[in-house]
């Protein structure tokens, strides 16, 4: 059996701006996808903390340390400069594997930049908020 898990996650990041005119995507500095082990094109989810809006989307590199967060196109209308969210990216892996896995999880500060922290203890293997694994 497969499974879908969390492979990374930036949690709390501050979307820096949004482009309606853009065709779409995610801007998001590199820091933070090398950070989550995401890549660019990669499809992900984000999580508007402030207003509850979920979409899904693929990620463009930005400006590397510049902390952007940029939602371009369509979904400037869900989420707002300022507002918190949640970027995910998920995997399918064999069960096997999936009971050992640990996804990178990414505090970050309130310009975007990458914190440490201790593990917490979700899930069966305990994902480290670490920002770099």
């Amino acid at each position: 059996m497969r499974r879908t898990m969390l492979m990374g996650k930036v949690h709390r990041a501050t979307v820096t701006d949004a482009n309606l005119n853009y065709e779409g995507s995610l801007t998001l500095d590199p820091d933070l996808m090398e950070a989550a082990g995401m890549l660019p094109y990669e499809q992900v989810q984000v999580l508007d903390v402030d207003n509850g809006s979920r979409l899904t989307t693929y990620l463009i590199k930005g400006e590397r340390s510049s902390g952007q967060v940029v939602i371009n196109g369509a979904a400037a209308r869900l989420v707002a400069p300022g507002d918190k969210v949640i970027i995910v990216a998920y995997g399918e892996m064999e069960d096997e594997e999936a009971r050992s896995h640990t996804p990178k999880v990414v505090l970050v500060d309130g310009a975007n930049r990458p914190i440490t922290s201790p593990s917490h203890g979700a899930g069966p293997s305990a994902a480290r908020f670490t920002a770099y694994d």
